[in-house]
């Protein structure tokens, strides 16, 4: 059966440059060997929603009409991707607001709380390109439709990872009630408070569910595996300074 909108699917994926340089991918071993494994990232697939902006704009599209166990390719052009490149955000500034005055072309600086790449260095003036390092690139996504997710607990279980980056939560369906249980670590956790929300509405637009119960639940052993800030990617959108994250952004 043909993939379509709305549809819950797992998909592993790697994401590549025109030059061939990988910059992310589902895969953990050739994220390691590329040298862009992140270990707080997940690996192994990412459960995204068709048609949700779980992913890039034109893998989004490009999932759709194909068949579970299709492996196949698409280069998608930055306005499909991750977005132009924004002239505004190419500044000259004054060397003296750098920390590190040995600078160059390619050197990765912060001003005033913003990550910009030097892409030119006349005299004590130095140009800074405060722009994403994907915006602008033409991007090629190898990716392989894993599985179709039948059920709603394999739905909200795979949701929940893609923004907590926490898997195999325990959750309990009945009569269209779901109770998902959540370590209290998640409580304070600022990516969670901001995606919580989102969770729930996206769950009740794409599962048949009509009310979503978030119940904390301490266990030692919880508490001990749950890290502080759980790593999770939405719209494919990847680590700047890594260039990958994970499902992933999915900025997948």
């Amino acid at each position: 059966m043909a993939i379509q909108k709305g549809d819950f699917i797992k998909l592993n994926y790697t994401g590549k440059f025109e030059d061939g340089k990988i910059f992310d991918t589902t895969d953990e071993e050739l994220a390691k060997k590329e040298d862009i494994f992140n270990p707080r990232g997940l690996y192994g697939g990412d459960v995204v929603i068709v048609g949700a902006g779980h992913t890039i704009e034109g893998l989004d599209e490009d999932l759709e009409g194909k068949e579970v166990g299709y492996t196949g390719s698409v280069a998608i052009s930055p306005e499909k991707a991750f977005g132009p490149s924004n002239p505004k955000l190419v500044e000259t500034i004054s060397i003296t607001k750098l920390k590190d005055r040995n600078v160059h072309p390619g050197l990765a600086v912060e001003v005033d709380g913003r990550r910009g790449i030097v892409s030119r260095v006349i005299g004590r003036r130095v140009t800074v390109d405060f722009n994403s390092p994907l915006a602008g690139k033409t991007v090629t996504y190898e990716y392989t439709i894993e599985k179709v997710l039948e059920t709603d607990i394999e739905k909200i279980q795979g949701l929940l990872a893609l923004y907590t980056g926490l898997r195999d939560l325990e959750i309990e369906i009945d009569d269209g009630v779901a109770k998902i249980y959540t370590p209290t670590g998640l409580t304070f956790n600022q990516r969670w408070l901001m995606a919580k929300n989102r969770v729930a509405s996206e769950l009740f637009k794409y599962a048949d569910l009509k009310e979503i119960q978030f119940i904390e639940k301490v266990t030692a052993e919880s508490e001990a595996e749950i890290p502080a800030e759980p790593e999770a990617k939405t719209e494919a959108e990847p680590e700047p300074e890594a260039e990958t994250e994970g499902p992933s952004e999915p900025e997948v």
